[in-house]
C-alpha cells in the first residue's frame, strides 16, 4: 500500500466546526479553551452520586479534549486511515430503460377507439378463455403420469403439447397480434442450441413457445402462476433464483447439459433478466454464454404510436386491458446470424456476451446501458416507498458490481437506508437527514463524512453517491481489520462484549458532548440481536450495513498499523 495510505501515526479527527457542516477552514477556528463543570454540565444535584451512564461523560470528556488539541484541523477525508483517497461516483444518467412511454390513456382518438372496440373485446375474451381452457386440458394430459422430468419429454407427449402451442397462437390473436412479421429464420438446433432474445413484454415467451417450443430459463416465481405454471412445467423450464449463487450455478449446469443433447429442445434465455421498454438493451447476465455453445440472437420489436406494449412501470392488468382495446398490435421478430465463441482465443463469457449484445443493439438501433436486473430491484423498492421519480434510484449496477462486487441484496439494503433519509423530489438528501438516520449529531467529523459522500459539493447527496461511497469504504482492504481493531479497543474489560458505558466512551471520543439519548440510539443501532450488549458479530454486521460509521472509530487507529497487524501483503 502507498505510504500515504498506511501512515497511521498522523492526526485524524478534526475538532468541531460549529453549525456549518461545510466549514472546515482552520483559519476561522482558533484553539478552544475547555472548562468543565461536572455538576452543572451533567445536571444532577451535588447530593447525588452519578450513575454509570452519567459517568460516560466524566470518563471521556477529558480524554476527548486532550485528544482534540493534537488533531489536524485540515483533515477532510475521514477514511484516509483505511487507505482511501476518495472515490469516483461513476457519473450519472437520466436514462430509464424500464419506463413505459404510454402509462395512461391520453387523447380523443384513444377513447373513441376503446368505445368502438368494446364488442370486439367481448369476442376476444371468449377466444382467450376457450384457448386457455383447451391448452390447459391438453397440457395436463401430456403431463399425466410423467414423473421423470429430468429427461426429455417422450415424443407422444410432445405431440399432445402441440395442441397447446396452437392454443397459444389463438391467445396471441385474442391480444390483437393478428399477424407477426418475421425476418430471418431460426438456425437448426444442431447449429445453435441456444437462443437469446431481448425481453420487452410477457408476449415474448408466449410467441417463442408457439414458434419453437424451446426450454426457457425463468424465475422460480413463475411456477406458481395459475394456468401458466402448468404450461411452464411442461416446457421443462430451467428455474433460477437470480439472488442465489447456488441457483445460478445450477441453472448454468442445466443449460450446458441440455444444450449438449439434441434430444432436448433448444434453450431460450432472456439475458437481460427482466423486461425493458425496448428503447435500450441493458447489461446481459452470463448464463447463456458460460457454456460456450453457438448462440443465435433474436430481437423483438413492438412498433407503436398510441400504445407502448412494453411491461415497464405499468401494472399487468392495465397492460392486458390496453392490449384487448387495440384494433391491432404490431410485433416484429428478427433472427440474427449465429454467433460462435472464439474457441482459439479462449474467449471469456463476458466478451462473448459483449459481442452478442453489440449485434443485437445494432439490429435494434439502440444502445446497451450498464443497467442490470439489480437496477429493476432498486426501482421496485423505490416504488414501494412511494417515490414517483424512479430515475435517481437506478445506478447502472453493472459498473458498481464490476468495481466493488456488490450484490443486488446489498444494494437494496443501502437503498432502504437512503430512503429513510427522506429524499426530496429530485432524489437528493440533505445533511440533517443524513446524520439523523445514521444516529449522529452535528460535528466536524459528521460534516467530513457527509462531505466525503457529497462529491459534487452542493450540500446534497444522491443515492448513487451514497451507494458508491458506502461500497468503496466497505470494500477497502483494511475495512474488516479496522472493524476488529475498533471492537477490541472499545472493549476495555476484554470480555468480548461492549456495554453501554464502553460503547459510549468510544463514541464520545469521536463526537463531543453526546447526550445520553444519542448514545442510547447509537447503541441500539449496533445491538443487532437486541440483548442489551454488543458482541463482535453485532458490531461487524452494523458496520457492514453502515460502513461510513467506521470513521467514528478512527481514534483507535492513530497508533495502529492495521496492515501489519492483519498480516496483509503490502499493497503498492
Amino acid at each position: 500500500m502507498a505510504a500515504a495510505a498506511t501512515d497511521l501515526s498522523r492526526p485524524l479527527l478534526p475538532s468541531s466546526a460549529g453549525n456549518n457542516p461545510t466549514n472546515t477552514n482552520s483559519d476561522h477556528n482558533p484553539p478552544s479553551q475547555h472548562i468543565i463543570t461536572i455538576n452543572n454540565h451533567m445536571g444532577f444535584p451535588q447530593s447525588e452520586t452519578p450513575t454509570n451512564q452519567d459517568s460516560i461523560f466524566l470518563q471521556t470528556q477529558f480524554r476527548f479534549e486532550s485528544l482534540d488539541d493534537g488533531l489536524s484541523r485540515n483533515e477532510e477525508n475521514p477514511y484516509g486511515v483505511l487507505g482511501s483517497d476518495g472515490f469516483d461516483p461513476l457519473g450519472s444518467t437520466t436514462v430509464d430503460p424500464f419506463r413505459n412511454q404510454t402509462p395512461k390513456i391520453q387523447g380523443v382518438y384513444e377513447w373513441i377507439k376503446m368505445l368502438v372496440c368494446v364488442p370486439i373485446v367481448l369476442l376476444r375474451l371468449v377466444l382467450f378463455g376457450l384457448c386457455m381452457l383447451i391448452g390447459y386440458v391438453a397440457t395436463k394430459t401430456a403431463l399425466h403420469g410423467w414423473k421423470n422430468n429430468q429427461n426429455p419429454m417422450p415424443r407422444w407427449r410432445c405431440r399432445v403439447m402441440y395442441i397447446t402451442r396452437l392454443c397459444t397462437r389463438g391467445i396471441l390473436f385474442s391480444f390483437g397480434y393478428h399477424w407477426i412479421k418475421r425476418k430471418g429464420k431460426p438456425a437448426p438446433r444442431e447449429t445453435a442450441p441456444i437462443l437469446v432474445s431481448n425481453h420487452v413484454s410477457y408476449i415474448d415467451p408466449i410467441f417463442f413457445f408457439y414458434e419453437l417450443s424451446p426450454t426457457i430459463v425463468a424465475s422460480e416465481s413463475h411456477d406458481s402462476m395459475p394456468f401458466v405454471g402448468v404450461i411452464i412445467r411442461a416446457m421443462q423450464v430451467i428455474y433460477v433464483n437470480r439472488l442465489s449463487y447456488q441457483s445460478r450455478k445450477h441453472a448454468v449446469n442445466e443449460i450446458k447439459r441440455r444444450a449438449a443433447s439434441n434430444r432436448y429442445p433448444r434453450v431460450l434465455l432472456f439475458p437481460e433478466g427482466t423486461t425493458t421498454n425496448g428503447r435500450q438493451l441493458i447489461s446481459f447476465q452470463l448464463g447463456a454464454f458460460i457454456p460456450s455453445y453457438p448462440i443465435q440472437p433474436v430481437v423483438v420489436r413492438y412498433p407503436h404510436v398510441h400504445f407502448d406494449q412494453s411491461w415497464g412501470h405499468i401494472a399487468l392488468a392495465t397492460l392486458l386491458y390496453r392490449m384487448f382495446m387495440q384494433f391491432h398490435n404490431f410485433m416484429e421478430v428478427e433472427y440474427l446470424p449465429v454467433i460462435s465463441p472464439a474457441q482459439h482465443q479462449k474467449e471469456s463469457a463476458a466478451c462473448f456476451a459483449e459481442r452478442t449484445g453489440r449485434a443485437m443493439a445494432s439490429a435494434l438501433n439502440v444502445v446497451q446501458t450498464h443497467h442490470t436486473f439489480a437496477d429493476y430491484a432498486l426501482l421496485s423498492k423505490a416504488a414501494e416507498a412511494g417515490q414517483e421519480n424512479f430515475a435517481p434510484f437506478m445506478v447502472e449496477m453493472a459498473k458498481i458490481q464490476k468495481l466493488y462486487h456488490l450484490s443486488s441484496s446489498e444494494a437494496v439494503d443501502f437503498l432502504e437506508r437512503f430512503l429513510a433519509m427522506n429524499p426530496d423530489s429530485s432524489g437528493c438528501v440533505n445533511y440533517q437527514d443524513f446524520i439523523r438516520v445514521l444516529r449522529l449529531k452535528h460535528s466536524r467529523l459528521s460534516a467530513n463524512i457527509f462531505g466525503f459522500v457529497d462529491v459534487n459539493k452542493n450540500g446534497l447527496i444522491t443515492f448513487k453517491e451514497f451507494l458508491v461511497a458506502s461500497a468503496h469504504v466497505l470494500k477497502l482492504p483494511l475495512f474488516r481489520r479496522a472493524c476488529e481493531v475498533a471492537f477490541n479497543e472499545s472493549d476495555e474489560d476484554k470480555d468480548r462484549y461492549l456495554s453501554l458505558l464502553e460503547f459510549g466512551g468510544s463514541m464520545s471520543l469521536a463526537i463531543p458532548a453526546l447526550a445520553m439519548n444519542e448514545i442510547q440510539a447509537l447503541f441500539e443501532m449496533f445491538d443487532i440481536d437486541g440483548d442489551g450488549r454488543i458482541n463482535e458479530d453485532d458490531f461487524a454486521t452494523c458496520l457492514r450495513r453502515n460502513p461510513l460509521l467506521i470513521a467514528h472509530f478512527n481514534h483507535h487507529f492513530i497508533h495502529k498499523d492495521l496492515d501489519a497487524e492483519s498480516g496483509l501483503e503490502e499493497m503498492v
